[in-house]
């Protein structure tokens, strides 16, 4: 069965605009231990405010001059930028070039890569505002089956933490997590 990755992108979204709205505490730790909440959400409209000028044709360096600061009110800008992506997403080809700052890529591998990113992320937001942590089960079968078959590529780019051991029988979720670095047992990074 063919995975609808653009579906994908706006259940994803919903997911991270969901636990968006119950952030009380921007200084809250996550389990990713280099942000606290205030600063996976920036990462997390940073990563939102590329993806139209890269889906039009731009380089990293022509969409970085044209990209304005990002304001503060986090959720505003989170909510604009990842409509924008999710427009951009809908009309720009899957086959199409994109320019990544490590090479060029198709449209619909970059796709893929933001929708593991936003997944992994509303996670990482969830407990760090203590909310519901569990993810749509469609969205975690794709993830996984992206990315595991990738285990070794992303253990070496220093992306994620090391994997973290869970049993082979570990629900889904949290294997895919384990694999991220994340330990879905503690909530932290390893």
């Amino acid at each position: 069965m063919a995975i609808d990755w653009l579906e994908l992108q706006r259940t994803a979204a919903r997911g991270f605009t969901d636990r968006l709205t119950r952030v009380t505490d921007w200084s809250a730790p996550t389990p990713d231990t280099e942000w606290d909440v205030a600063q996976l959400v920036e990462h997390m409209v940073d990563e939102q405010r590329w993806i139209p000028p890269l889906l039009s044709g731009m380089t990293v360096a022509d969409a970085e001059a044209g990209l304005a600061p990002i304001g503060d009110d986090l959720r505003a800008e989170w909510s604009r930028y990842a409509e924008s992506a999710g427009t951009a997403w809908a009309a720009t080809d899957p086959d199409a070039p994109v320019h990544l700052s490590y090479g060029v890529v198709r449209c619909r591998d970059y796709l893929r890569q933001q929708v593991a990113d936003i997944a992994i992320h509303t996670w990482d937001l969830a407990r760090g505002v203590g909310g519901d942590d569990r993810l749509d089960p469609d969205l975690v079968a794709a993830v996984w089956a992206d990315i595991e078959p990738q285990r070794d590529m992303l253990a070496a780019s220093g992306l994620f933490a090391d994997p973290v051991p869970v049993p082979d029988d570990a629900p889904l979720q949290d294997r895919l997590l384990a694999l991220t670095g994340r330990d879905p047992r503690r909530g932290d990074t390893s």
